[in-house]
This record gives C-alpha cells, sequence and structure tokens, in this order.
C-alpha cells in the first residue's frame, strides 16, 4: 500500500470524525431519537412541500438505518401504509414493512411489489445511495443506475397526482435524469435542506403530480 495514500484516507477519516462530532444534526438526532441526521431533510422538505398526508400509501428505497421511515411514522401514525428496503438490514419499526434485499436484484423488487400489491402509493422516497469507491466516475454511474430503478419503480407504481422524492448527485447524467422526470411529472423541483452537508453534490429532486402511467 502507498503510504501517502493511507495517510490521505487517515487524514479524510480524521476530518469526517471531526466534522460528525460537531454536527448540530448529528446532536439533534440523538436529542429526538432518530437514527440518522437525515431524518432532518425530510423533514424540512415535508415542512415545504407537505408530502406526508394522513392515509397515504409509502414507499421508502434505501430506507436503513430507518431514519425517514421513523420521520413518516411520527407524522403519520396508523395512517399510513409504510414499505421500506434497503441493502441493508433494518432495526424493526413499527408500522414499517420491511424488507432486506438488493434493489437492483429483481426477485426483491418483485418482493416488494408482492408486498405493495394491489395498493396505488401515494408517495415514493428514495434517499438509496451506493456504497461509494472513490471512483467518482464509477459511483456516479452506480448512482443514477439506483436512481433510474426508483424512478422506474415509481413510474409503475405511483397512482395519478401522487409525488416523488430522490436523492441525487449533480455531475454527469443529472440534466438526463432531470428530463427524465419532466416526463412523469407535471412538475419536478429541486431541494436542498439545511441537513445537507454543504460540500455535497447531493441535492434532492421532488416531482410532483405524476401524470399517470
Amino acid at each position: 500500500m502507498n503510504p501517502t495514500s493511507k495517510n490521505k484516507r487517515s487524514k479524510t477519516s480524521q476530518a469526517w470524525l471531526n466534522e460528525h462530532i460537531h454536527d448540530p444534526f448529528v446532536h439533534l438526532a440523538q436529542r429526538d431519537g432518530y437514527r440518522a441526521r437525515a431524518a432532518y431533510k425530510l423533514l424540512e422538505i415535508d415542512e415545504k412541500d407537505q408530502l406526508l398526508r394522513p392515509n397515504s400509501v409509502i414507499v421508502d428505497l434505501g430506507s436503513t438505518p430507518g431514519s425517514w421511515s421513523q420521520v413518516v411514522v411520527r407524522k403519520l401514525g396508523q395512517k399510513a401504509t409504510i414499505f421500506a428496503l434497503d441493502i441493508l438490514p433494518m432495526e424493526p419499526i413499527d408500522g414499517v414493512h420491511f424488507i432486506c434485499g438488493d434493489f437492483r436484484e429483481q426477485s426483491v423488487l418483485d418482493a416488494l411489489e408482492t408486498a405493495v400489491g394491489e395498493h396505488a402509493v401515494d408517495l415514493v422516497l428514495s434517499d438509496i445511495a451506493p456504497n461509494m469507491s472513490g471512483n467518482s466516475v464509477t459511483d456516479q454511474a452506480r448512482s443514477f443506475y439506483l436512481t433510474e430503478l426508483a424512478l422506474d419503480f415509481a413510474n409503475h407504481h405511483l397512482k395519478k397526482g401522487g409525488c416523488f422524492l430522490v436523492k441525487v448527485f449533480q455531475g454527469a447524467g443529472f440534466q438526463e435524469y432531470m428530463a427524465q422526470m419532466r416526463l412523469s411529472f407535471a412538475q419536478v423541483l429541486t431541494r436542498k435542506p439545511k441537513a445537507s452537508r454543504n460540500r455535497s453534490n447531493e441535492i434532492y429532486l421532488l416531482g410532483k403530480n405524476f401524470l399517470g402511467q
């Protein structure tokens, strides 16, 4: 191993740890009992766009550790039907139907579709992201493949007028993906919540009023 590369990784890890320790949203999550700081991203977007509504059917893609599902349950309680999926295990949350599996595999997608059944989905949430390799080109391609799968799922399961919130990374493929979303939704908006770190090129795209299959 190249000692210089090792030192760079050590410095990066130390910088991340220092940022994490001093992150106000980390402290808020610990105080409020959320499993991750990402909860505040959804909370801020929902405050602006009122996505979480009673009697909704909601699918949470890339759910682990479960902070977005927690937000949904805390706001809607038993007044929502929630399906969650992730490649990593997730500690149970009352009221959330969880499937553990790789979203890229057809068998896992089939299991999710079976669970959803005949429900017309009101909202698809996707905070899904690949394990990062450090190669920006590879990571961007992997990320957009997952977001394309999420959009395809939304296109097949959302009811007319439904909404789709997805995390994307700005870079190659971003404009093309936004153009794809505009074919399916009456309105496509960008959201950069305060809990999304400034140095991150992540951004959320919100598709409103699904036009129907």
